[in-house]
């Protein structure tokens, strides 16, 4: 039995010198595909989905607890239209918690105020009490004087005059320094306790607002497309309650083989099969992100695009470039994931060989290779899958 086997795989792959690695192959096990001239038609047909075109998400801005729920998932809401009311007594306690700070602090201001203008006017009446001191010292002075002169007062009496009305002058000027110091440090004092003042109902009205985002409206007009509220449920900050779509506003989401994600460009034609007929629009987007071999372009559709679905599948042609006439084309087929384009086995004129040769390749569409170079019209290729004898130089088909 092992000399048998042996036997037999040096029967079906051997080695030779002048020819290289053979491989033994029945005929009827292979795909084979000539070489024909025609029209190389560079597009490919698809299928895109449906999707809206823009989409508005809705988030909580504050978290709480579902009370209650005001619309159904898809219907059509207007902008504006209250959707689901959510309650949060922690938020409530905080709002009740920032007046009492509001009102605590304008009642401050408002006694600060009060004990400034107080002591303003304290000031002032100090002033105005010096001021009518020095004119009373003034006169005496004028008067004790006439009397020293003529002898009818003593010299001390005068001096202890003139020394009260220094004083009551120099207590004027202090006076007026200390009322100058008070304004600037009120001034200074009052400023402060009205930013502290505004900064706090600053913060009420955000609170309000985060109380007043507890129920929740609709941003714009649209479908309601997904809602995903219950009754009593706990949503927590910027979780997302659903979505609204804009109505007639659609766009395609297209995947493709990275084979083509160098062919494909912004602005690409794209020609959209509808049932009222076909329609022209362009590329619009690339995702060149690739995922499990594919990635996706998006096509904006015209808001006359006809009657269209959300996720309805529509089928489309992708126009890469202009279409080449008199060109070389070979039929697409599992041989060009084992050797990328690059080589392949071509059957000799007796139809009992296929040599391993190389090729080059150039677009492909829905049916064919643009062949640019290494093949021949009229000339057979196998274009079925390699994979069992890749490393063959030459096929014997029985």
């Amino acid at each position: 039995m092992v000399i048998f086997a042996i036997s037999i795989m040096a029967y079906s792959f051997t080695q030779s010198s002048a020819e290289g690695r053979s491989h033994n192959l029945a005929i009827n096990t292979l795909t084979i595909s000539p070489v024909t001239q025609g029209t190389f038609v560079d597009a490919l047909s698809l299928r895109g989905q449906v999707v809206p075109k823009t989409t508005i998400y809705l988030d909580t801005t504050a978290g709480g607890r579902v009370e209650q729920r005001l619309v159904e998932q898809g219907e059509f809401v207007k902008k504006g239209q209250p959707l689901v009311r959510l309650s949060n007594t922690n938020l409530q306690l905080d709002v009740m918690g920032r007046e009492a700070q509001v009102t605590e602090q304008l009642n401050f201001l408002r006694n600060t105020q009060m004990n400034m203008a107080t002591s303003r006017l304290d000031l002032r009446r100090d002033l105005l009490e010096v001021e009518l001191q020095i004119s009373h010292l003034k006169r005496r002075v004028k008067q004790s004087s006439t009397l020293v002169n003529k002898g009818l007062l003593a010299k001390d009496r005068l001096a202890e005059v003139a020394d009260n009305l220094s004083y009551y002058k120099a207590r004027k000027v202090l006076t007026i320094e200390r009322q100058e110091q008070e304004n600037s440090i009120r001034k200074v004092q009052v400023r402060q306790l009205e930013e502290s003042a505004i900064m706090l109902e600053k913060n009420l009205q955000f609170a309000r607002k985060n109380l007043d985002n507890l129920l929740i409206k609709a941003p714009v007009s649209g479908y309601l497309s997904e809602f995903n509220v219950e009754l009593g449920e706990s949503k927590e900050r910027s979780a997302r309650l659903g979505q609204i779509d804009i109505p007639n506003e659609y766009k395609l989401v297209i995947k493709l083989d990275e084979f083509y994600l160098n062919q494909v460009q912004k602005n690409l034609t794209v020609m959209v099969e509808l049932e009222a007929g076909n329609i022209m629009a362009k590329v619009s987007k690339i995702d060149s992100r690739v995922n499990q071999s594919q990635f996706q372009i998006e096509v904006d559709l015209p808001t006359n695009a006809g009657d269209i679905k959300r996720g309805q599948n529509i089928n489309i042609e992708l126009m890469l470039g202009d279409d080449k006439e008199q060109a070389l084309l070979l039929k697409r087929g599992a041989f060009f994931s084992n050797s990328g384009g690059n080589w392949a086995y071509v059957l000799n004129k007796e139809g009992n060989k296929a040599i391993r040769r190389t090729i080059s390749l150039g677009k492909k569409n829905q049916q064919y290779f643009e062949v640019l170079s290494g093949l021949s019209l009229g000339e057979k290729v196998v274009t079925s899958s390699y994979g069992s004898f890749d490393k063959a130089q030459q096929l014997q088909l029985n």
